[in-house]
């Protein structure tokens, strides 16, 4: 298993955070009816006030010195408090290699407090990921919660946090 490691973005690393995004979309685009507009870009609304906005912590993920993806933790928590993982984007070539595992557990140990995770249902693998990551917790965070976001089914895993390590 290759180590992962979690930078945290800067104002001059923003532009890469919204290529990275594109990526982001285009994924997400195979379960939910997302489309190009004109440019050939999807459509994202400014983030520039997402960024600055002091709850947002937005990480460059490396893989052996390479650019792998990102992750956005932020202050989107049902009740104003604690975290909420808001994006996580592992580049193809990166994927069911142990690299996502590693994040959420770096992210976890470093952050402790109150936790939410929400994916789409109809994406299969990250309903398949994060069952299978937060199974192997010692302490399960709970039953999922069924929820709709941005009008399409979601599940919603929250805990009070923190959580133990998960084992490799």
């Amino acid at each position: 298993m290759q180590t992962v490691t979690l930078q945290a973005a800067t104002r001059d690393t923003w532009p890469c955070l919204d290529n990275l995004m594109q990526f982001y979309l285009h994924d997400l685009s195979q379960w939910l009816p997302l489309t190009l507009g004109p440019q050939g870009l999807y459509p994202i609304q400014a983030l520039d006030d997402y960024w600055r906005d002091p709850a947002t912590r937005p990480f460059l993920l490396w893989v052996a010195g390479e650019l792998a993806g990102f992750a956005v933790v932020d202050g989107q928590h049902g009740n104003g408090t604690g975290h909420n993982l808001g994006y996580l984007f592992i580049a193809r070539r990166f994927r069911r290699q142990g690299v996502g595992r590693q994040v959420v557990q770096q992210l976890f140990e470093a952050l402790e407090g109150p936790w939410q995770v929400m994916h789409f249902d109809a994406n299969q693998p990250a309903r398949q990921f994060w069952s299978r990551v937060l199974t192997d917790l010692s302490q399960h965070p709970g039953r999922p919660q069924s929820v709709i976001a941005q009008g399409h089914p979601c599940t919603l895993y929250r805990w009070p946090g923190p959580l133990p390590s998960i084992t490799p």
